[in-house]
């Protein structure tokens, strides 16, 4: 396909070596074999419900201790919130190139979002309105455990900018190649920016602080701690999902995309280790020409499974519900329509990487197999729904009986005489 195999092999160290698998049975107890190569997420609940219970009790004093100790390697960090005059200009084509992301997320954020309310009126004459709106306040997590990642700010703030969140904050750990992140949040409109990142924050967003109001929304990845400080503190505020490491899963039924597709593979295991890349074909010649391409050191395993056939290998690709997958050789592609992922990746030139930053599409994403019930970051998550009833006496009325004999059956009796007490021309005497 054009890629050099020198350029391959100076890429595809980042690939643990190759598992060769053969899909001979039952799908679903297979994805469950490959998802337990990849190392399980370290046991963090109470180390992260200590930081927790530290923030809501100490505010800035805990978020800058722990910041000192988990982010910033023992310096002393510098003040919590970011000043909009202290940011410093984008290099031009790092500019261009998250405003060209900022402009696609924002296009495809705007197909997602309802305009409008829709007025139901039922048979015994109430009225129920329904509309959408946005929370008020909302943060994004940028992670910075290995690298910055504006990409991830671009994504976060203007999926609830286009949502019509009023107040978006924005939160990073402390880097020396914290520019890029504060800039791109800059450029999207963040409200407030915050030195902080970790449980430490997640709790200080939560809970609040003495520099930090809380939130009503938190979304954006992280490590292991940011997704348990986001579980627990669940319910306080609202989240996006509980996102663990990166995935992709390419069904490839094309020998010759191969060079390609081991590149894809080797791009998400930039991601670190947990990282979880599978390839599946019912094609053996396509599995041989990856595993001659795939080096046997890295930081992630690659896990190469042959089907006997492509409805099983899409049957697997469906029960592993990874966060990216690629369909790639004409018989795959075809297949696109109902895949279970968090986003799908059509055709040899569609390579995720594209989704990480540019393509439109927003790469925080479920992972874990959640994309069986959760989906891609958007402006649902920055939005709410309300009903809103108007019954009226002649409704109240035609209504009444019939909910009163199901509170009765729930033992709910002053249920039943509060919906009674509305029989009548005049429904409050």
């Amino acid at each position: 396909m054009g890629v050099e195999r020198r350029r391959l092999d100076a890429r595809l160290g980042r690939l643990r070596g190759v598992e060769r698998r053969l899909l001979d049975g039952d799908p679903s107890a297979l994805a469950v074999e490959i998802r337990a190569v990849a190392p399980p997420p370290p046991d963090v609940h109470s180390d992260v419900t200590a930081i927790l219970e530290r923030v809501r009790a100490e505010g800035d004093r805990a978020v800058l201790d722990l910041t000192r100790r988990l982010d910033a390697e023992g310096a002393e960090p510098p003040p919590l919130r970011v000043e909009m005059d202290e940011l410093a200009p984008l290099e031009p084509s790092l500019l261009g190139a998250l405003t060209v992301a900022r402009e696609n997320v924002s296009a495809v954020a705007r197909a997602q979002v309802g305009e409008g309310e829709r007025l139901v009126t039922l048979p015994q004459g109430q009225r129920v309105t329904l509309r959408e709106a946005p929370v008020r306040s909302a943060a994004v997590h940028v992670p910075g455990g290995r690298a910055p990642y504006p990409s991830t700010a671009v994504m976060g703030i203007t999926a609830a900018r286009v949502a019509g969140v009023e107040r978006v904050v924005v939160c990073t750990p402390p880097r020396p190649w914290d520019g890029a992140v504060l800039g791109a949040a800059a450029l999207c409109g963040a409200d407030e920016i915050y030195r902080m990142g970790g449980a430490q924050a997640i709790a200080a967003l939560a809970y609040g602080t003495e520099s930090v109001e809380a939130v009503d929304v938190i979304v954006g990845p992280g490590n292991a701690y940011v997704t348990e400080a986001k579980r627990q503190v669940f319910g306080r505020v609202g989240i996006d999902a509980l996102a663990g490491p990166s995935e992709l899963v390419v069904v490839l039924t094309d020998a010759h995309c191969a060079p390609l597709v081991a590149l894809d593979l080797a791009a998400q295991a930039e991601h670190g280790e947990g990282s979880l890349v599978v390839a599946i074909s019912p094609e053996r010649a396509a599995l041989d020409a990856l595993g001659e391409l795939i080096e046997a050191d890295g930081s992630a395993p690659c896990v190469l499974v042959e089907a006997p056939d492509l409805a099983l290998a899409l049957a697997l690709a469906d029960a592993l519900g990874p966060e990216h997958l690629q369909l790639v050789g004409e018989k795959a592609e075809a297949a696109a329509v109902g895949r279970v992922a968090g986003c799908v990746f059509v055709g040899a030139a569609s390579a995720t990487a594209f989704g990480d930053y540019v393509a439109g599409s927003n790469h925080v994403l479920p992972t874990g197999g959640a994309a069986r019930f959760s989906s891609a970051l958007s402006p649902r998550a920055f939005r709410r729904s309300v009903a809103e009833v108007r019954m009226g006496a002649p409704a109240a009325a035609a209504l009444a009986h019939s909910g009163a004999a199901i509170a009765r059956a729930e033992g709910f009796e002053v249920h039943a005489l509060s919906m009674e007490a509305r029989i009548g021309e005049n429904p409050a005497t």
